[in-house]
């Protein structure tokens, strides 16, 4: 092959400088314009307007849009500034007398989240039952003392106050009821006694509606419609809040798994607020009645019944002169709704009925037999044998 041939054929194979250039000006420029639509969409999910395309600016009806605002590391601290204020250390003395009537004193440390500036404050029964003395450490250094206004076993829960309480922090009351697994959760207590006060842990929302079987007042209780989480919950946490990605309560920390890691519980705060507001407008809780003895699908399970229960309440007994006996509920119905909500729960029982005053008059719909009947029941407040 001739000179003239060879670099004729070498120029056809391999272009110049300059057309390199033009080429890689002309990719770079149709790259920037595609990012500029593109990347919007994957990074924020925003669509940005395309010329001359009515209606690009906005994503299909079919993808959702989320937006998180701030990664968790620049949540969690937010969070730790703003809530742990609110967090107390509750130390409680209870005392005991031996064989020879000697006075023996037992210590016991918890947690507890002040949600009323005048000193009300949210913990477990656990942390307080038995306890002659309460003493409440606040997050400036002050050891005031503590007085019981009411607890109950059964739910683990406790309201105290603090008597030279005003003016203090307080933790803002989320809503349990709109949790979703895999959500942000931020544990704050006092792990391991009062040495390690106020320590932060964070985790999710590992589940909802569980079911746990604990040991109150020397009883099996069955605690249900728990959440679930992995933040870490040691000894001395219990009474502490479970606060969601904004900083709201969303649970009070009751027990850790002792058979697992990474399994804590806490108690859902739709149960809890109803009580406080009772106990801080009234200054007692002041509890509807409906005097039924119920089982639920899940508590049947752990006592290994033979009622067959697709859904509700199964009525086990009605109590002697009680709202639901009044109305006409009979042994054996099962229990479906309340005021149009769907009743599955012993725990979603108590949750309707604490948001309802004593006086009022609900609707129930009952199955009985195969035939579903509605009955008007007017709640009265427990009698005090009931309490």
């Amino acid at each position: 092959m001739r000179f003239e041939e060879y670099h004729s054929d070498y120029r056809r194979r391999n272009p110049g400088i300059l057309t390199c250039i033009v080429i890689a000006l002309i990719s770079a420029l149709i790259g920037g314009i595609v990012s500029a639509y593109v990347a919007p969409v994957y990074l924020y999910g925003k669509y940005l307007p395309w010329p001359g395309f009515p209606g690009m600016d906005q994503p299909p009806q079919s993808r959702q849009e989320i937006v998180i605002k701030g990664s968790s590391n620049q949540i969690i601290p937010q969070i730790a500034r703003k809530i742990t204020p609110a967090v107390v250390g509750i130390s409680t003395v209870k005392v005991t007398y031996d064989f020879f009537f000697r006075p023996i004193e037992s210590r016991a440390v918890g947690s507890g989240v002040i949600v009323d500036p005048r000193g009300y404050i949210l913990t477990n029964d656990h942390v307080v039952a038995g306890g002659e003395h309460i003493m409440v450490l606040l997050a400036d250094g002050r050891k005031l003392k503590g007085s019981r206004l009411w607890s109950d076993p059964t739910l683990d829960l406790a309201v105290i106050k603090i008597q030279e309480g005003e003016n203090l922090p307080v933790a803002p009351l989320g809503d349990s009821g709109k949790l979703q697994v895999g959500e942000l959760a931020v544990a704050i207590g006092n792990p391991l006694g009062l040495r390690f006060q106020r320590t932060v842990t964070a985790g999710i929302i590992s589940a909802l509606d569980r079911s746990l079987v604990v040991n109150a007042d020397g009883r099996q209780v069955i605690m249900q419609d728990l959440i679930q989480t992995d933040a870490s919950i040691n000894p001395g946490n219990s009474g502490g809040p479970l606060l969601n990605h904004r900083g709201e309560v969303i649970g009070i920390n009751t027990v850790k798994a002792s058979e697992a890691e990474a399994m804590g519980f806490a108690i859902p705060i739709n149960l809890a607020k109803p009580i406080v507001k009772s106990i801080i407008e009234h200054g007692r809780f002041v509890k509807p009645w409906l005097g039924i003895m119920g089982l639920d699908k899940e508590i049947a399970s752990y006592y290994g019944t033979h009622i067959e229960l697709e859904r509700g309440i199964y009525i086990g007994n009605i109590e002697k002169g009680s709202p639901a006996g009044k109305a006409g509920m009979k042994k054996g119905d099962v229990l479906l709704e309340i005021d149009g909500k769907p009743v599955e729960t012993m725990m979603q029982l108590r949750m309707i009925l604490y948001n309802k005053g004593v006086g009022e008059t609900i609707t129930v719909k009952v199955l009985r037999g195969k035939k579903e009947l509605e009955l008007k029941i007017k709640l009265e407040e427990i009698p005090r044998e009931y309490r």
